[in-house]
Parts: C-alpha cells; sequence; structure tokens
C-alpha cells in the first residue's frame, strides 16, 4: 500500500527550503535531472547553501508504493444484466489502448505540454513556481503529469488509513502548496516523480494518471467521465468532449459540468485553446466548438450507485440487491472484519454474479403487487421469496413496497426486507402459523407412521405432562387451544394435513418427540429471524407446533424446497461467483446441499402436501401442474401465509402488518371487506392466489414434472391384524390393543346390548387396520341383559325336575336356544365395520 507521507527530520524555515530547492534545480541543470534526485542532499551540504541536516532529506520516500486503485463493483443478475454498481470513487480502470488519442492529447496539453521531454519534473518551472510560493507572491503549480500521479498516490494512501483524522492528515500532506511545507511536498514529488519515470514508460505514466485523476465531484478516472457526461466509453471521446474532461482535473467540483456548467464551459474553452496553441486541432475546429454550448454537447446519464438502481433495471430487485449486500457485509468469507468487507464491496471492483432470474423477479414483482398494491389503503404489506429446490438459488424477492434506502422515503418506500432474517434486512420474519405444521407431518413420517392412520382430534386442552420432550422442562400447566375449523373429530392424517386441523396436529405432537419435531425443522433451515423476533432454533413448546414463533419467508421457502427435490436441502443462496478487478475468482458461500431427509419421506410430504387444494386451499384455482403446499393463518388473522412448491420451484407468500400482531380482520383490502367474524382473510385469501399467479407465469417456461410417488406403505402403512376386544372391559381391551400397536378411543355413546354394562360392545376396525391407527371402542348400556333362570338347576319353585309332575314346562321345548347364553352370543358378534375415518 502507498504510504503517505511520513514526519520529516528537522522543519527548514522557508529560505533553507528555497535553498535547497535552489541545489536541486543547480545540480539537476549541470548533471541531469535524474541524477539530482539522487545526489541532492551532499551537494547541499557540501556547498553549504543549507544547514539541513541529512536525515531532513533522507525521509523522503526514494520510491513509490502503489496499490491496486479503488474500483466500483457491480451486482449482475443470472443472465448478466447489471442490477447496481457500488462505489466510493465512481472509477473503471482501462488501460491506454482503450483511452482515446483525443482524451490523451487533451491532457498533455492542459497540464504538462513538456511531458514527453522531463524526466519527471519541469526543473525550471518547478523553481519558479516555488519561489513565489514561498515568497507568498503568487501561486503556481508547475507539477508535471507524473508528479501529479505521485500526488494522487499518495492521497489514495492518506484515504485508506483507519481514522478520519490520520486520513486528513495525510490527504492535507499530500496537497500542501504553501510556505517551506509546499516547497518540501514538491521536493517530495519531484524525488518519487524521478524514480517513478526510471522504472515506467511515458505510456504506463499516461495511463496511470487518467485512470486516477478526479473528473468531477464524483467522478474518478476517465473511462467513469466519459460514461456519466458523454454516455460514451474512453475509447470514443472527441476533441470536444476531451476539452471538456480535460479541464476539470485541475478543480473536480468548481469545473464540474453538473454542478458548474458556466465555470466548466470557461474552463474547457481554456483548454480548446491549449489544443489549438499547440497544434492538436485545426483552425476551423476550434471555431466550431467554441461556438457549441455546453449543454448540447452533454449527454448526462444518472449515477446509478448502490440498489436505488436496481428496480429500473429489473422491477422491483432492489430488496434483492439489498439482500447481496447484506450477505457480503455480514459473511467471513468475504473478510475478516466489517470495515474490510465494506471496503472490499465498495472499493474492489467486484462482479458479482448472483441468482435472480429477471423473468421471475418481474412475474415475482407483479403479482406480490397485484395481491396488495403498494398504495392500498390498508396498509398491509405482501412479501414472495421463490427458490430453486435442489440448489438453494433464490430466483425472486419481492414485496409490495418501493425500495428506498434514504432517509427521504415516502410511507411506501422503505428498505426493510420482509422477506429476510433481521441481519440481511431489517425486518424480525413473521409467525408462520399453520404452514409449520408439516414440519410435525415431517417427524411423523420419520417415525414410521403414515399417513391414513388415524387421529382423534377432539380433545382442546393437554396438560404439558402428556408431551414428551425430553430437551426441556415444559412445565405442568395445561395447553389451551382451538380450532377454526369447529370441533375436531377422528380423522386420518392425510384429512387433518389437508384440512389443517389443529387440534389433530397437537395430538399428533402429544404421540412424538417434541423436541426432534423442531430439531427437523432446524435441520431444513428453519429459526427464528432475529430482531424483535430474537435467534436461534424455533423454542421446544407446545404452541409453537401451531407456529407462533417469528421466520422469514425466505426461510420457509428454503424448507418447503427440501420436499420437492427429494430430501435435498440447500441453504439459501444469492451469489454463484464473484470475482475482483483483476478477474481473480474469490470464495462465496456455499449452500451447503446435502441429503436431509429419506426421499421416500420427502415424496410422502409432496403427497400429502398436493391435498391443499381439495382442503384449506380449495377455494383457489388449482395449477395445471403438479402443485403441493399449506396455507397459514395466525390466531387473530394477523398474518396469513401460503408456503407451496412444484419439482421446479419453491415460493413462501406472506401477507400482514409489517409492524407487530394487528389484526387484519376489519380491514378492506384491495377493495375487498374482511369485516365480520371468520371472513378473514385467511391464507387462501390473498397469499394462495397470489402463490399460484406467479407460478402459472414463472413455471411458463419449460417441462413441469410430476412429483415421485411414495411408497404405499408410507401412504397406507403396515396394515395388520386387529384384536377382537367385543366383551372385555375397556381396560382390558385397551390394554390388549396397545400391546398390538393401535391407539385406542371410547365413545361416549352406549350401545344397546346384552352384554354387561361398561363392556366393549363393538369395535371400530375390525379384522385389519393400519398399525398405529385409532381403534374405537363402544361400551355397553346393559340394558338387554335378561335376569337369571330360576329354573337354570331345575330346582326352583314351580320348575320342571325331569318329572311330568306340576310345573312342568310345556310348550316351551326350544327354551334352551333361546336363553341368555344364545343372547350373550349373538352380542359377540357386532358388526365389523371396518371404516376409517
Amino acid at each position: 500500500m502507498p504510504q503517505p507521507a511520513r514526519t520529516r527530520g528537522r522543519q527548514v524555515n522557508a529560505f533553507q527550503a528555497l535553498a535547497l530547492l535552489l541545489s536541486f534545480v543547480l545540480v539537476a541543470a549541470v548533471g541531469g535531472v535524474l541524477t539530482a534526485g539522487l545526489v541532492l542532499p551532499g551537494v547541499a551540504i557540501a556547498n553549504g547553501v543549507t544547514d539541513m541536516s541529512v536525515e531532513a532529506f533522507d525521509d523522503l520516500p526514494t520510491a513509490l508504493e502503489e496499490s491496486p486503485l479503488p474500483q466500483k463493483s457491480r451486482i449482475l443478475a443470472n443472465d448478466g444484466t447489471v442490477l447496481a454498481t457500488f462505489f466510493d470513487q465512481n472509477r473503471e480502470v482501462v488501460p491506454l489502448d482503450q483511452i482515446s488519442k483525443p482524451m490523451q492529447n487533451a491532457v498533455i496539453a492542459t497540464e504538462d505540454k513538456r511531458f514527453y521531454e522531463h524526466a519527471g519534473v519541469d526543473v525550471m518551472g518547478m523553481f519558479r513556481a516555488a519561489a513565489r510560493n514561498v515568497l507568498n507572491t503568487s501561486q503556481e503549480g508547475a507539477s508535471t503529469l507524473t508528479q501529479q500521479y505521485v500526488k494522487n498516490v499518495l492521497i489514495e494512501a492518506a484515504l485508506q488509513a483507519d481514522t478520519e483524522a490520520e486520513r486528513q492528515e495525510g490527504i492535507d500532506a499530500a496537497r500542501e502548496a504553501e510556505g517551506a511545507d509546499g516547497v518540501a511536498r514538491k521536493l517530495r514529488e519531484a524525488k518519487l516523480a524521478i524514480t517513478l519515470e526510471k522504472t515506467m514508460s511515458k505510456e504506463e505514466i499516461l495511463e496511470k494518471y487518467l485512470n486516477i485523476a478526479q473528473f468531477g465531484s464524483s467522478v474518478y478516472g476517465v473511462e467513469a467521465a466519459a460514461q456519466r457526461y458523454f454516455g460514451v466509453p474512453a475509447a470514443k471521446l472527441d476533441y470536444l468532449q476531451a476539452a471538456t474532461i480535460a479541464g476539470i482535473t485541475q478543480s473536480p467540483s468548481a469545473w464540474d459540468p453538473v454542478l458548474n456548467p458556466e465555470d466548466s464551459q470557461t474552463r474547457r474553452d481554456t483548454v480548446l485553446y491549449l489544443l489549438h496553441q499547440q497544434d492538436y486541432i485545426t483552425d476551423a475546429q476550434y471555431k466550431k466548438f467554441l461556438k457549441t454550448p455546453l449543454e448540447e454537447s452533454l449527454n448526462l446519464q444518472p449515477s446509478r450507485l448502490g440498489c436505488m438502481s436496481a428496480d429500473d433495471v429489473v422491477p422491483g430487485s432492489g430488496f434483492f440487491c439489498d439482500y447481496v449486500t447484506k450477505v457480503i457485509a455480514n459473511d467471513s468469507t468475504f473478510g475478516k472484519t466489517p470495515q474490510a468487507r465494506r471496503k472490499l464491496l465498495m472499493q474492489g471492483g467486484l462482479t458479482i454474479y448472483t441468482t435472480l432470474d429477471p423473468k421471475r423477479q418481474a412475474a415475482a414483482d407483479k403479482e406480490v403487487k397485484a395481491g396488495v398494491p403498494v398504495k392500498d389503503k390498508s396498509g398491509v404489506g405482501s412479501a414472495i421469496s421463490v427458490v430453486e429446490p435442489g440448489t438453494g438459488e433464490i430466483w425472486a424477492m419481492a414485496q409490495n413496497r418501493d425500495y428506498n434506502n434514504t432517509d427521504d422515503h415516502g410511507p411506501r418506500e422503505t428498505a426493510v426486507n420482509f422477506n429476510t432474517d433481521n441481519k440481511y434486512g431489517s425486518a424480525s420474519g413473521f409467525p408462520p402459523g399453520s404452514t409449520f405444521k408439516p414440519f410435525t407431518l415431517l417427524e411423523w413420517l420419520k417415525e414410521g407412521h403414515s399417513l391414513q392412520e388415524t387421529i382423534d382430534g377432539r380433545r382442546m386442552s393437554y396438560p404439558l405432562t402428556d408431551f414428551n420432550a425430553p430437551c426441556t422442562n415444559l412445565g405442568t400447566e395445561t395447553y389451551e387451544f382451538g380450532n377454526a375449523e369447529g370441533n375436531g373429530g377422528v380423522m386420518s392424517v392425510l384429512d387433518a394435513t389437508r384440512n389443517s386441523v389443529n387440534s389433530a396436529y397437537i395430538a399428533m405432537a402429544s404421540q412424538l418427540n417434541l423436541c426432534n419435531i423442531f430439531t427437523g425443522a432446524a435441520e431444513l433451515g428453519v429459526h427464528r429471524a432475529g430482531g424483535q423476533a430474537g435467534d436461534g432454533d424455533f423454542q421446544t413448546l407446545a404452541a409453537n407446533v401451531l407456529g407462533t414463533d417469528s421466520v422469514a419467508p425466505l426461510s420457509m421457502a428454503g424448507a418447503f424446497a427440501t420436499f420437492a427435490s427429494g430430501g435435498i436441502y440447500c441453504e439459501p443462496i444469492a451469489i454463484t461467483k464473484v470475482t475482483n478487478a483483476q478477474g481473480k475468482k474469490l470464495k462465496v458461500p456455499d449452500a451447503g446441499c446435502h441429503q436431509a431427509i429419506d426421499k421416500n419421506v420427502a415424496a410422502g410430504m409432496a403427497y400429502a402436501l398436493s391435498n391443499v387444494w381439495t382442503g384449506t386451499a380449495k377455494s383457489v384455482a388449482k395449477p395445471a401442474f403438479a402443485a403441493a403446499g399449506k396455507t397459514g393463518t395466525t390466531s387473530h388473522n394477523e398474518h396469513t401465509w401460503f408456503v407451496g412448491f412444484t419439482p421446479r420451484l419453491s415460493a413462501a407468500v406472506w401477507v400482514g402488518y409489517p409492524n407487530g400482531m394487528r389484526p387484519m380482520q376489519g380491514a378492506t383490502i384491495d377493495g375487498v371487506s374482511y369485516n365480520w367474524a371468520g371472513s378473514g382473510p385467511w391464507g387462501s385469501s390473498i397469499a394462495a392466489p397470489t402463490w399460484v399467479r406467479f407460478m402459472n407465469t414463472a413455471l411458463r417456461w419449460g417441462t413441469n414434472p410430476e412429483f415421485e410417488k411414495p411408497d404405499d406403505k408410507l401412504i397406507y402403512g403396515e396394515r395388520i391384524g386387529v384384536p377382537w376386544v367385543v366383551g372385555m372391559s375397556e381396560q382390558d381391551a385397551r390394554n390388549r390393543l396397545y400391546a398390538a400397536g393401535f391407539k385406542v378411543t371410547v365413545s361416549s355413546e352406549r350401545v344397546k346390548s346384552g352384554l354387561p354394562a361398561g363392556a366393549v360392545a363393538e369395535q371400530t376396525p375390525s379384522g385389519t387396520a393400519v398399525r398405529g391407527a385409532l381403534i374405537t371402542l363402544r361400551l355397553s348400556d346393559g340394558s338387554q341383559v335378561e335376569p337369571p333362570d330360576p329354573c337354570k338347576d331345575g330346582k326352583g319353585p314351580g320348575c320342571d325336575d325331569g318329572g311330568d309332575g306340576p310345573g312342568k314346562d310345556k310348550g316351551n321345548g326350544d327354551r334352551g336356544s333361546t336363553g341368555a347364553a344364545s343372547v350373550l352370543g349373538e352380542a359377540a358378534t357386532p358388526s365389523r365395520s371396518t371404516t376409517a375415518w
């Protein structure tokens, strides 16, 4: 890195400095300027011209340490479209053969007409200027292009200092023009310029100068200037344009054509005069150029700094662009410290290749704003994140707000990214509601259960001790909840998923390891979004089975992509490649794709969630291709979701108020009123239709395959014989069924039966059922039990004792076949219903 000017040895006064400079000039005149730069200290002392110590001059550097110039970085979409540029200095370094000859000549004519004749310094001009400066008679520069390049390198070095004070001190030292310090600076520049000319050709020095010089208040290098003021590359600049640009360097702000057009034209005309005087342009050209107003020659291009410009290129892409910058700012892959990472982005000349697909991004932006318009009076927000299964590439990211990262923004303009974690966009995520239920279903299938197992979804409260949670202490309180669907009931897991039944899912969770549910979600990238939502994995809580912690839409899209990719989880990524200014590839964050869940389990998830179109999303037009998903609505309609996937894309759509838990019920959103109890909005109201519209457009290109089908065992389970328990006591029946691998529920309805009261009178199903199925028992009310036969032993009063005496039973010869024993026998063979709820 070039070093700012160091503190010199003993300070010299004005006349000593002038004497030293005189020694330099005298030696240069006799022995040549190259020699002067090396022997000056000895000559000065030997001749007694000054008593300046040797160290005062020896402290001056003899070699210029150069570092790569700060260059602007670019973010590209996946088709090469430039979304945005970033820079501390708007600069693009180009070789000399990409800078027009008129531009080269204009700079030489204006700044250093003897550039090709001197050896780094203009000796007499330097003496004349220094003398006037020291004596304060006037200010004069007389620096050659080589010296000006040296000064710019020293300024760039100063700008890299750690503190503002250090930066300013270095800049002041590099620019000092008055008194002895000014002379000392000239000497420093001269010494460095002489050395530079020994190691570089004139062409190399000119190229470096044209790339480092400032050509406006925020424009650096001739290529950026040509693009900014004329919309052409530096290779295409003509003499009129070159005169405008070449005149700026003397005072970049004062001669800036945008800030001061009148002064800039005056300066341009001065340069034209110099070009004409030095025979670079003809009389005719000179007269013609002078008559051309500055504004007619300019073709000003907007300064496309940062993500504010991205929306103009690809609709709604400002938020994705901002996310990319936050990835660079937060990931140690791009530097050890935040300062180093910022410097890399703003000065490193990076080309950042991203995953953004312009077509899909435009579709996402259109549809999310169609679901809830930007200026909708409700103020409701909406966002969509789109991820490719199997790669984790983020193809689109949009929301119904306009990107604006300045303090001066409108009510629907923001830089807060609803799609991402807090550290990547300042939002804190949103509770996912029922879109979190699939992670309970995932654990259900992992543990060997099937989709057709029956669940008792009638309970609306559970003691927390009913849950198996070895990783935490849930306490002993009772967890109470409700169903949006009513009172629940006995149903298959598939129907519980299709209709999003809370009570059924809590019942499922009570039969699983609760800790594994949340571990399984975390393994698919589901985590709290940070900020007000807190960081880390979802908390192991019974209520969280229904999605109460907050998560970013991007995390949900990435997780559901695992179900579409055959169980391969990839962390969502936005960057595929980064090269620096020299074209070298830099390391980028990896998606870490790996087999996170069994392929058959992933197929089972897709199969189950494909039924959403006949369940909670039945009011939404099903896409014409294979599609699956889950609706979600929080307790009081504060946040609604649809997270869905196809074999090719996964997307999460969120709708809600961005700030806090504010119910949407009672609002009018895009002309639809949700102002009565039960009117929504639900996940199927806005989020799911937005998802379908987007997918219909996004998947228009290419073939859309079907999902892989899971094996029958995962759907229907393993069918085994159901023990026959009719006639047993309730407890004996339970024990026998539990031992065989079934669950049991007892109906509150009693059956008229000849069995004793409380005995099992009916069971459903019987015969065979899926292992783990719920067996419903109905108990006898005992109403048809006949009283004991008093003549059972043939010895009771009036009983037939075998003779023909009084009391002999006449006409009842079939009694033995119709007595109590027969009644019991009939009761032992009830209808064996195999209906599964």
